[in-house]
């Protein structure tokens, strides 16, 4: 971990970073005791690091490990943290159509993003590895906090939620911590905005252009939410002028196209990590419809234009909106 600790007017910043779940950490808040500062993040990196060895599907010792070992043979005792998170996994999965889907590890291996930057799978291994994912094939059982998969070879990878998770139980350890300043990030994954800085309204919050780093596509103040981003640009590879990206649609077994990233600005990072990879992969007017059913999002999609490397923005909002007067985004 490393941090640093300034004064700004009567308050005392405390910066923190921590690397864990293939990323950094990293934790800005105020207060006004850098020891009491230091001691609250200190908790939350801990709590990273206790999901990491929960969570983590590259990890042979986890419980999400020990569950793609077993769970087609046996149910498998989930420990209640983990068992509401794939409950609420397979509820976005149902909602979204399947274009969230947490069993979608076979997948990601067979196109070589798992530890790699990607390959083209021939035909049969792609057969196959369609033929291993499904969230259909997860089975909870909440009066047992159990799980089971009903067929072998099932295997689940918590990727695409698991930061926006974490983001959530650092908040949670700093609410309750007594601290109400603060800004917590997931690498370029998930952002959560607590409270606002020292005289300031909302967080400023800028989101790098998908096609280049050093630009910047938006810029948000919020206050009271999160931020999640999904890309094409985190892992991909050209072959044949055709770019193929890391974020599959779980349904057809290929790279989702036609997209270049997606920011989702939500009360949940939990829901804002998982809903910024469906919207990518289900595209402006298949969300468009979710948006209308489910209140208090807001979701910006960069479609490439024809022009080489320019996007044109779509901003969609949710039909209801019930957010209390501290939680709000501005662009």
């Amino acid at each position: 971990m490393s941090a640093s600790v300034r004064t700004v007017a009567s308050s005392v910043r405390y910066e923190a970073s921590h690397e864990a779940m293939g990323t950094i950490f990293a934790v800005v808040a105020y207060g006004s005791s850098s020891a009491c500062l230091e001691e609250v993040v200190c908790r939350a990196f801990q709590e990273i690091d206790r999901l990491d060895d929960e969570m983590s599907h590259y990890k042979p010792e986890s419980e999400l490990s020990a569950i793609n070992r077993a769970a087609h043979r046996q149910r498998m005792a989930v420990s209640p943290g983990l068992f509401k998170l794939l409950d609420d996994s397979l509820r976005y999965s149902q909602e979204t159509d399947g274009a969230f889907d947490i069993t979608i590890g076979p997948l990601m291996k067979a196109w070589g993003f798992f530890r790699g930057w990607g390959r083209l799978p021939a035909p049969q291994e792609l057969s196959e590895a369609l033929n291993r994912i499904g969230y259909r094939h997860v089975k909870l059982d909440a009066v047992t906090r159990t799980v089971g998969f009903d067929e072998p070879g099932i295997e689940l990878d918590l990727g695409a939620i698991g930061k926006g998770y974490a983001v959530d139980r650092v908040v949670e350890i700093l609410r309750a911590g007594g601290i109400t300043q603060a800004l917590v990030s997931s690498g370029t994954s998930s952002i959560y905005a607590l409270g606002s800085p020292p005289g300031e309204q909302g967080w400023e919050i800028s989101v790098c252009h998908p096609f280049d780093r050093r630009k910047t596509a938006c810029t948000l103040r919020v206050q009271n939410l999160s931020i999640s981003v999904s890309g094409d640009y985190e892992k991909s590879f050209e072959l044949g002028g055709r770019i193929y990206a890391h974020i599959m649609d779980p349904r057809s077994g290929m790279p989702a196209e036609h997209m270049a990233m997606t920011v989702v600005i939500s009360p949940s990072a939990t829901e804002g990590d998982a809903l910024s990879t469906s919207f990518f992969v289900r595209g402006v007017e298949r969300s468009r419809v979710y948006l209308e059913c489910h209140p208090d999002l807001t979701a910006i999609f960069y479609i490439p234009a024809r022009s080489t490397h320019t996007v044109e923005q779509v901003v969609l909002k949710s039909s209801m909106t019930k957010l209390p007067v501290d939680r709000f985004v501005r662009m």
